[in-house]
């Protein structure tokens, strides 16, 4: 009697759960909340699909060790060639990032969709699991309207980030039922909310800068970018990849500051040359070329300055000295983030100390996998997210499979 595996999500960890288990010899299934496979998948990359990052290793994640047993079963380059046997031609980017040549997140659903066809495994749409319960031949696992048996089982739901593409905590639910605690979840890859009187002033504002986050006076993450400020915070390419950290700080009760550079090609020196060069013009006018216009009255209402057409020769050297450290390092209270809505990733999720780092079965409930982000598993943007959704569902469903 063949081996029957189900899959719980037609997402990207699930999809290739579901290719490897049936290439492993089962016979495999997979129920769908969806009326369709690859929801997320689509929205990746900007519609892009960025699937990949060749330069992706065990320590771009939150728990390398861990991460480090699937890559070396299954890991970036492995995943390159398993989509070009699809048909996918990879595009490398920058810092590794890797796009079908295509540029069509739908390139990567469609392969996929055509291989799960190819194979024979059948997807039931519309079908949200609530319930696994474990008897004697297997496991029993409910929908709303059906019920369905299987002697393994793949919980490749997601986590709760982009919950409109159905990743809304079902994973977690179903994880406990079968005995399995769920580490603190919150949102990663997210824009942050500020503590700033002048935000309103300052929405709108793009600007290419060092950002950091501090915590008790230190950096513990750096970045150089686009930042973008906004009515009710801060975000940008920059933001999103210190907002983990930010995050995780927040959820332990930690203060944390972002602070931004604005001044990047000139030293102390050159703006007290500056200064001295336009000593004849209003504070106001002194800052017109060297920032946006938007950011001046912040800057000088924060340094004290009452009238900003008060010239240079008439303002002190203390007060110089405090608009000049402004400019080189400007701070801002982090209070919180955006919510999973506007989330990329979802930081926690079932613990991987009850979770056979080689094959990705439950400790607690053998014939039960996990696979992508309904793990504790996270990393930065770049497609290292989407790596570990291929790389986990690949053996998850290899090992499903056997």
């Amino acid at each position: 009697m063949a081996n029957k595996v189900c899959v719980i999500g037609a997402g990207a960890s699930g999809l290739l759960a579901a290719i490897s288990a049936k290439n492993h010899g089962a016979d495999v299934y997979i129920l769908e909340r969806n009326q369709k496979i690859g929801k997320k998948i689509l929205a990746t990359g900007n519609g892009r699909c960025n699937y990949t990052n060749v330069d992706a290793t065990e320590y771009n994640y939150n728990h390398p060790r861990f991460v480090k047993n699937i890559f070396e079963q299954f890991g970036p380059d492995k995943t390159l060639q398993f989509f070009e046997s699809l048909g996918i031609v990879p595009k490398i980017e920058e810092e590794g990032k890797t796009y079908p040549l295509s540029e069509q997140s739908s390139s990567i659903v469609d392969v996929l969709g055509f291989e799960i066809e190819k194979l024979s495994i059948k997807v039931l749409f519309e079908q949200l699991v609530n319930d696994i319960e474990k008897n004697k031949n297997g496991y029993i696992i409910r929908t709303q309207s059906q019920t369905f048996y299987a002697d393994k089982v793949i919980i490749a739901t997601g986590g709760m980030a982009l919950p409109k593409s159905g990743s809304d905590g079902i994973g977690y639910k179903l994880a406990k039922r079968v005995g399995h605690k769920i580490t603190n979840v919150f949102p990663a890859l997210v824009k942050l909310e500020l503590d700033y009187p002048y935000l309103k002033q300052m929405d709108g504002v793009k600007i290419k800068v060092q950002a950091e986050l501090i915590y008790l006076d230190e950096v513990i993450h750096s970045e150089y970018g686009d930042v973008l400020f906004t009515k009710y915070g801060i975000s940008g390419p920059t933001i999103l990849q210190i907002s983990r950290k930010a995050n995780e700080l927040l959820q332990n009760k930690q203060q944390a500051y972002i602070r931004v550079k604005l001044i990047e090609h000139l030293d102390y020196k050159d703006l007290l040359q500056r200064f001295k060069m336009l000593q004849d013009k209003s504070i106001e006018m002194a800052l017109i070329g060297l920032i946006p216009k938007k950011l001046i009255h912040p800057i000088l209402k924060e340094s004290g300055m009452k009238y900003f057409n008060e010239t240079v020769k008439n303002i002190s050297g203390k007060q110089i000295n405090i608009i000049i450290n402004l400019l080189f390092d400007w701070r801002f209270l982090i209070i919180g983030s955006k919510g999973f809505d506007d989330a990329q990733v979802t930081a926690g999720g079932v613990d991987i100390e009850d979770i056979d780092s080689m094959t990705l079965e439950s400790k607690i409930s053998k014939g039960i996998y996990f696979t992508g982000e309904v793990l504790d598993i996270d990393a930065l943007c770049g497609g290292y997210n989407l790596q570990w959704a291929w790389s986990s569902g690949y053996i998850a469903g290899k090992y499903a499979g056997n």
